[in-house]
């Protein structure tokens, strides 16, 4: 699967559009639809049930946007969130400077007629070996000397611009959580380890973005910080060592929980020289997305640096009072922090399918039944029976008061599981004429309507008084297969296709 047939799925069917595209659009600023919009709450939602509300040692926070501008310099973002910048003297494009060989380079070669190449990444032209010198991207402009661009977007407090007023759109949501380590502490009467959980919007103004919504300049962290007593042990590691790798391994198992296939999935340390300049250890969660295997989520072991430096920045204590040795301690920090955008992606590209079915493609999104924007389709057989369109309605409105269920009677009832089968919806109900009846007949309703499984494509007839418990069986993981054995399969007849 590529990235563009993906982009198009989201458009299609609502998932994401382009931010502002009737003006044209803004660069890798993205709007969520009504079904991404859906899908990417229900993600946030099971991180923070599974990260905060099952775990006695985790508590959330929502901190401000905008912060006082010391907490960026006390962080060491104001000096060190930088990345190396060159830009195309010809077409003016700009580029990351350590980053410039990692993507294809066009190359126009002096040795070959027809003479404009596109030369894969890192490669020299096979024609006349030479290696990428000029632009990537035009081929001919010389690239300016690096220098180092600050990825912070800056504004201003208040009515004057004035240095006095400078602030700055957080980049990241951790140091929310840092500033307000002690408030949490005495509030909360925690004691540690303990977590604090957040989720919310940051702001970086990435010289490079792209890859759909992958790198964008406005995205969503769900981020943990996990505060450890460094001078306690586990089965006799140092407990910051311990939580780390307990946390790498729970955050690995999240992703395979909610439907990423095992060998989508990788961790990869960085090396020493890669390391950021507060981090004792970091592992990446990588997936393999179209573009290729890139960082999905990051978890570091951030040690005392944060505490330690907005302590000494504001001159507040941001310590915890060890009972056992009754002393003051610095507590070390774990950090999980992974992108609301990016899990979205993840999701969607492992559960996009295509296949088969009775000579026709059928396009398929399996997405975790806790994960789907939609999670019952009612679909009419006849949308010219009234009774029949009646009775879809009634049983939307009443599995609406537990579930997100949406009523379709714009097409016929094949096309309508085609289509929710794109988006990702894991079960449709069907009302047929046997459920209703037919008085010309004299042919009584058995109120019994028809089930579809978006997997398997399976039917079974279920009374309407059991649907509730039915999908409460299915919504708790009870599985098609153990479900259905209970109810007689329904038989497919004419055009009403599976």
């Amino acid at each position: 699967m590529n990235m563009e047939t993906l982009v198009s799925l989201a458009k299609r069917r609502g998932f994401i559009f382009q931010s502002s595209e009737i003006y044209g659009g803004t660069g890798s600023c993205w709007d969520y639809g009504p079904l991404g919009v859906e899908l990417k709450n229900n993600i946030k939602r099971v991180w923070w049930r599974d990260n905060v509300h099952l775990r006695p040692d985790m508590v959330g926070l929502d901190a401000s946007i905008l912060m006082h501008a010391m907490v960026w310099k006390a962080s060491g973002h104001v000096d060190h969130f930088t990345d190396p910048m060159a830009d195309c003297r010809a077409c003016k494009r700009r580029f990351r400077a350590d980053q410039l060989d990692a993507g294809p380079w066009v190359h126009y070669c002096a040795a070959k007629a027809g003479n404009k190449f596109e030369v894969p990444a890192g490669e020299p032209c096979k024609h006349c070996g030479s290696r990428r010198t000029l632009c990537p991207a035009c081929g001919k402009g010389e690239l300016t000397e690096p220098r180092q661009f600050n990825l912070m977007f800056k504004t201003f407090m208040g009515p004057v611009e004035e240095d006095a007023a400078i602030t700055y759109l957080r980049p990241e949501t951790a140091q929310g959580i840092f500033v307000n380590f002690d408030n949490v502490l005495q509030s909360m009467r925690l004691k540690l380890p303990f977590g604090i959980a957040q989720i919310g919007k940051s702001f970086r103004n990435e010289i490079t973005p792209g890859n759909f919504i992958f790198r964008t300049r406005e995205f969503e962290q769900m981020e943990i910080e996990y505060f450890v007593n460094p001078k306690d042990t586990v089965n006799g590691r140092p407990a910051d060592e311990y939580w780390h790798e307990r946390w790498i391994e729970d955050r690995l198992a999240w992703y395979q929980r909610y439907g990423i296939h095992p060998e989508n999935l990788r961790l990869r340390e960085h090396g020493k020289d890669e390391l950021s300049h507060y981090s004792k250890r970091t592992a990446d969660v990588e997936y393999r997305f179209p573009m290729g295997w890139s960082e999905l989520e990051g978890i570091a072991n951030r040690t005392d640096y944060d505490l330690t430096q907005h302590a000494r920045f504001s001159g507040k204590s941001l310590t915890y009072f060890d009972e056992e040795r009754k002393e003051h301690v610095v507590p070390y920090v774990i950090e999980p922090s992974a992108g609301a955008d990016r899990s979205l992606l993840a999701f969607l590209v492992d559960g996009y399918a295509e296949e088969e079915v009775r000579g026709e493609k059928r396009v398929v999104l399996r997405l975790h039944p806790e994960l789907a924007p939609i999670k019952i389709a009612v679909l009419p057989l006849l949308k010219k029976r009234d009774e029949i369109v009646a009775t879809a309605q009634a049983v939307r409105a009443d599995l609406a008061r537990r579930w997100v269920a949406v009523y379709d009677d714009t097409a016929a009832i094949g096309r309508l599981y085609r289509r929710q089968d794109e988006v990702g919806t894991p079960y449709c109900v069907t009302v047929d004429v046997q459920t209703v009846g037919d008085p010309e007949k004299r042919e009584a309703g058995d109120q019994q309507v028809t089930v579809r499984d978006r997997d398997s494509m399976g039917q079974i007839r279920v009374p309407i008084g059991e649907l509730t418990s039915v999908f409460e069986r299915l919504f708790s993981g009870e599985g098609w297969t153990a479900v259905a054995a209970r109810y007689p399969p329904r038989r497919v007849r004419g055009n009403v296709r599976a």
